[in-house]
């Protein structure tokens, strides 16, 4: 005769122990949880600039949203700030990963860029130059970036792109996804090189920048997002710049994006332009 052998139940005052304790681990996870979120947006939000540069003729506006989720929080992010020449720069870029991790990260980035145009203004040799500065650091995290130098004495846009998404530019004639050539992500490899695309500003635009969070979701493609932002880039070029970015940013909401997502406008009158 078969003979079987069972567990003995443990009695309930047991159980209830037992279930307390792991109800314990899980309300502390959550917590620590949290308090990660809650440190990485307060990061974000004091690394992000308070406001934006502008000159004659520049109109200028950013914005940002966290993930719809919550927990993907502090990769997205943009800078811009006067260079000693006179000139703006201006930057976007997306970090690899969330949290805490990547908004330090963040940091980090923004603050070498900032230095880095300190001592040259070329776009293609600040992400080169940021480039070597974050694999020296030997983290394990990367960025993709563009980065654009506005010369008003030149009316010229010059842009660097570090495996960043395209930039959408709407003028009276029409408007582009700039597929411009670009390099590696930064912090992937030493000794990576940009290319630099210049633009004449002749007449009134707008030049968008955008994180993938803007325009990609889980099923919605890029391309559809990125579609999706020429034709508003193309009814609008002329609008206000925060007016425009606003339209721009609530994008994100038809995605169904679960990572953060910015978005930088550049809305100039034409040149020639006076500093």
């Amino acid at each position: 005769m078969e003979q079987r052998h069972t567990t003995p139940t443990p009695p309930p005052d047991e159980l209830l122990r037992r279930l307390g304790h792991l109800t314990g681990q899980v309300m502390a996870r959550i917590k620590l949880q949290q308090a990660r979120v809650a440190l990485a947006v307060e990061l974000q939000r004091h690394m992000l600039p308070p406001e934006l540069p502008g000159l004659p003729g520049l109109q200028t506006a950013a914005r940002y949203v966290p993930a719809q989720t919550g927990l993907d929080i502090g990769g997205d992010w943009y800078d811009a700030f006067v260079l000693p020449d006179g000139s703006l720069g201006f930057a976007i870029g997306d970090v690899q990963g969330h949290d805490v991790e990547a908004a330090a990260f963040m940091g980090m980035v923004r603050t070498g860029l900032r230095a880095i145009a300190g001592a040259t203004t070329d776009p293609g040799d600040v992400l080169s130059r940021a480039n070597d500065l974050l694999v020296s650091m030997s983290s394990d995290l990367l960025t993709t970036c563009t980065f654009l130098r506005f010369d008003p004495v030149a009316a010229e846009l010059a842009a660097a792109r570090a495996g960043h998404v395209p930039a959408i530019w709407g003028t009276a004639e029409g408007t582009q996804v700039l597929q411009d050539p670009g390099g590696l992500p930064l912090g992937l490899f030493p000794g990576a090189t940009y290319p630099v695309t210049r633009r004449r500003l002749s007449r009134a635009g707008a030049f968008v920048l955008i994180t993938d969070g803007v325009v990609e979701g889980p099923t919605y493609p890029i391309e559809k997002g990125l579609a999706r932002v020429a034709a508003l880039v193309g009814a609008a070029y002329d609008a206000d710049a925060d007016e425009l970015a606003g339209e721009v940013i609530a994008v994100a909401d038809l995605t169904g994006h679960r990572d953060d997502a910015a978005v930088l406008v550049l809305r100039h009158s034409g040149g020639p332009y006076t500093p």
